[in-house]
């Protein structure tokens, strides 16, 4: 497993507004892709907001040289965020967070959760879960997301 921290810098003109870390880790003995891997990392830090609005990124052969991958197994990661509304890129600038996904029917959201949200049901009811047990868990686990950076905008 390869883990690294990322040094992200955002500039306001010539002053330096904001600078954290964000880490970076992946593995090729768990059988998923890296490209999804590095993908769903950059997913999860946006829904987590350890990612923000505007923030750029390395870029891929920034990242790639870091990670120790093939630069286009993080293009490829890329372009899935880009196609996804993750990511946008400035031609020139860089690669750069989403201000917000693009917008969906209530109905193709509920759709795309299902499809996740199932398997997690059927693992909770082979763990022996009850179902308040769950709901329990759930309510505690969404204090780590950003709900107010993702809201409904169609119905």
């Amino acid at each position: 497993m390869a883990t690294v921290l990322v040094l992200l810098i955002q500039f306001g003109g010539d002053t330096l507004v904001r600078e954290r870390f964000v880490e970076f880790s992946i593995s090729p003995a768990t059988g998923t892709p890296i490209y999804q891997q590095l993908a769903e990392q950059v997913r999860a830090a946006v829904a987590r907001g350890r990612l923000r609005p505007d923030e750029r990124l390395p870029s891929v052969r920034e990242l790639s040289q870091l990670l120790v991958v093939n630069p286009n197994t993080v293009a490829r990661a890329y372009t899935e965020l880009e196609r996804d509304g993750v990511l946008y890129t400035r031609p020139g600038l860089g690669v750069f967070v989403a201000a917000a996904p693009p917008p969906l029917s209530k109905r193709v959201r509920r759709d795309r959760l299902v499809v996740h949200l199932d398997p997690v049901l059927v693992e909770a009811v082979r763990l022996g879960f009850a179902a308040e047990e769950l709901v329990e868990l759930v309510e505690e686990r969404v204090g780590q997301f950003q709900w107010n950076a993702v809201t409904a905008r169609t119905t």
